[in-house]
């Protein structure tokens, strides 16, 4: 599968939305159905020496670029995309990361910086999805390819060396703008323009933002968090671990 030299994505009139000047990175159109959004672009990236992380130069495939033309999802990701440190990315209810364009829209302003698609390691950048504001367990039908919203990224160190911007994490973790993990339910294809539609939502109402408040700056929720009946057990059982260590 060949790169795209830039984003596979309709072209708009004027300033991209990342802040970037030109019309370099293109905009697909949003569709005005209810629940119903849009794929910027899909990002894979290869596993490369980063350096700056700890005493020695480690490998990461955060630098995810968009692809030209459908990319095939499996149960495991996507097809050309890696994840360098499976220890702590990856796996089944990892298998994507969803970003919402209008988030990376505002640390661009945050920033005073153009953020492009993939720029936060992203494989799917959206416009008119509220990607931190869904609720764990939703259920996104995306191209032929559908995904189950199962929490937030936590951000790491890699992101704050990639990003090289002064206690990125802490910044980053403060906007409590995480993006979405998502599991492959039916494995397909996705490409820029495919419509996200939303297929199902639970009615527990816990958004992907809440879980991340309460494992990073509200602790004070993992309590209730590990007794919340309509979410899934993982989630509980990872809020008493959390807990525990607390």
């Amino acid at each position: 599968m060949r790169e795209a030299e830039g984003p596979n994505v309709r072209e708009s009139e004027g300033p991209n939305a990342l802040g970037a000047e030109g019309p370099n990175v293109r905009q697909a159109g949003v569709s005005s159905m209810p629940g119903v959004g849009v794929v910027v672009s899909v990002n894979v990236g290869r596993s490369r020496p980063m350096a700056g992380i700890g005493k020695a130069v480690e490998r990461s495939a955060i630098d995810k670029r968009p692809m030209a033309g459908p990319v095939q999802v499996g149960v495991t990701g996507l097809d050309g995309d890696e994840q360098a440190d499976r220890v702590n990315h990856g796996g089944l209810r990892e298998a994507v990361y969803a970003y919402a364009e209008e988030d990376l829209q505002h640390f661009s302003e945050l920033l005073d910086r153009p953020l492009r698609p993939g720029q936060f390691g992203e494989n799917v950048t959206t416009r008119g999805v509220a990607v931190s504001s869904a609720i764990v367990g939703e259920v996104w039908r995306v191209g032929t390819t559908v995904l189950e919203v199962c929490g937030p990224r936590i951000p790491c160190r890699t992101f704050q060396v990639w990003m090289e911007e002064p206690q990125w994490v802490r910044r980053f973790t403060a906007e409590a703008r995480p993006g979405a993990y998502l599991r492959v339910m039916n494995p397909g294809v996705i490409e820029a323009g495919d419509q996200v539609q939303i297929e199902h939502r639970p009615d527990h109402g816990l958004t992907v933002a809440d879980v991340f408040r309460a494992f990073t700056t509200d602790r004070s929720q993992l309590a209730v968090l590990a007794r919340h009946p309509g979410i899934p057990q993982r989630l509980r059982d990872d809020a008493r671990r959390r807990l525990a260590r607390s």
